[in-house]
Parts: C-alpha cells; structure tokens; sequence
C-alpha cells in the first residue's frame, strides 16, 4: 500500500500501481481501478491509459506523438488480468494510425486506435500561430468527498480532486484538478500521456446532469485529442454533460496542466434509471 508525500489528510491507502505486470505481459487490474457502477468492473480512465502504455511501448515512432486517441468499451470491463495487443494499421513517415486492444480470457474487452503525428521540433511553428491561454487556478488542498451517499470507489480514492468549480455533490459544468496518486504499471513511471488518460474518462462522472444514486451515464466510448502532453503532476478538466429528452447524452470538455488547455475529451453517454 502507498500514497505520494503531500496529498490531502484524509487520502485512503492505494496498492502499488493501477496495474500490477503478471507472467506472459499480462497486467493484473488492482482496487485502484474500481468502477463506481460496478466493484467487478474497471473505471474507463486506467484501460485507456493502458492502452495508450502499451502502444507507446510497443509501437512508438521516433518524432512521433499520440495526438488523438480513442478507446472503445465493449461492455463492462472486467477487473480480471488482461492481455494487450498492438499492431500498426496505416504506417507513414510523418502521420501512423496504430491500433491496441485488451483481452480478458481471450475476449477483446477495450480497443483502442490513436494517431501518431510527427512533431517538427521546438521553434516549428512561428509565435503567431501559437495560443495560450490562462489554466484555473489551483485550490488548496480540501477532503476528498465523492458522490453523495455512494460507496466508496477505488478508482475515485487513487486520485486527488481540488474542485474549481462543482463538485460530486451538484451537477451541471465542473473544472476540476486531478493527480493520480500512484503510478498506472508497477515499477515504471507513470508517462505524461498515461496521466492525463487516467483523469479524461472522469468527464462524465465531474459534469454529471442527474445523480449517480438514481441515474446511470455511462460512456461507451472517450476521444482525447492532444496537442502536447501535460508536464507536471496535476491536470485539469472541464467539462460539461448534455441531455438529451430520448436517453442519449454527451460529455465534451478540455484537459490541461499548468500551463494551460492541452486538448480536448469527448464522450458519448448512455443515460438510464438505475435498476
């Protein structure tokens, strides 16, 4: 069990890592990765994250970057040891589109696809084609509370939130900070890209419409596209979910680091009564 120097006092004990690396590459999915609908089943931010693990070390390309991902749910995932998979699907000097899956008894149980895109280098695109914008500020540490009257999670506790804006308790538009507090794979630093993946499938879950006690919003697929990557431990999101009267919904919101917005996340939502 661990936890980083610094977090909030009231921070539960983590295990090691979301996933800890078992015999043949498989990777054994630990509590950290508890889906709030489900202890069975896993949060869609860690599979995404492995997944983009896996590409990066499996299939990464000098100069390249993942500029855009997209993980798809086939169903509950479950927390089971998972086997990936990786492959190049169109290859190119300057723009790759590779793909990735995760197999749980030999079934695929995430896919993913990303594009890697060539970067130019430092000094590539002149000052004025450049923009910035101001990052919210950063709160001071406060409890870490989740959903009113929800069980705990693994996966909400093995990530320190400082809302902004919002909060678990209310609905509507959120901006919140996020540091997940151990690294994704046992034994290895947790990448820049792993980081930001582990927080974006939490979009839905910041910007809820409905309460999670009597509604399910449930993302079959997320979308992340990057400009860069974010450098530090924190990242932040805002989003927003919208409703639409026939059951279907959407979650679309920016991802950045202190220096300011880095990308985009987006989300399409199942959104149904509880049973």
């Amino acid at each position: 069990m661990t936890g980083i120097a610094g977090e909030a006092d009231d921070a539960p004990e983590l295990p090691e890592a979301y996933y800890l690396p078992g015999p043949d590459g498989t990777f054994e999915p630990t509590v950290a990765t508890e889906s709030p609908w489900a202890s069975d089943a896993q949060h869609g931010g860690p599979p995404t994250a492995l997944l983009a693990h896996v590409l990066r070390t499996r299939q990464d390309a000098d100069g390249m970057r993942i500029a855009r991902i997209t993980s798809e749910f086939l169903g509950s995932i479950p927390r089971v040891p998972l086997t990936a998979q990786a492959s190049v699907v169109r290859d190119g000097r300057r723009i790759r589109l590779v793909e990735a899956s995760l197999l749980a008894d030999g079934k695929p149980v995430v896919l993913a696809r990303a594009w890697q895109i060539a970067t130019s280098g430092e000094g590539g695109i002149p000052a004025e084609g450049l923009v910035s914008a101001a990052a919210p500020p950063l709160p001071d540490v406060m409890p870490q509370k989740f959903f009113t009257g929800y069980r705990r999670w693994g996966y909400g506790e093995s990530i320190e939130w400082r809302w902004v804006r919002g909060s678990y308790d209310s609905a509507g538009e959120a901006v919140v900070w996020a540091r997940p507090r151990i690294p994704l794979v046992a034994g290895q630093p947790m990448h820049p890209l792993e980081r930001i993946l582990v927080v974006a499938d939490s979009a839905n879950g910041v910007s809820s419409a409905l309460s999670p006690r009597d509604w399910l919003f449930i993302p079959p697929s997320i979308t992340v596209t990057l400009h860069r990557y974010p450098s530090g431990d924190w990242v932040y999101l805002a989003a927003v979910s919208t409703l639409a009267p026939d059951g279907l919904g959407s979650t679309l919101g920016t991802v950045g680091d202190p220096a300011g917005p880095i990308g985009s996340v987006a989300q399409p939502l199942l959104v149904a009564p509880q049973r």
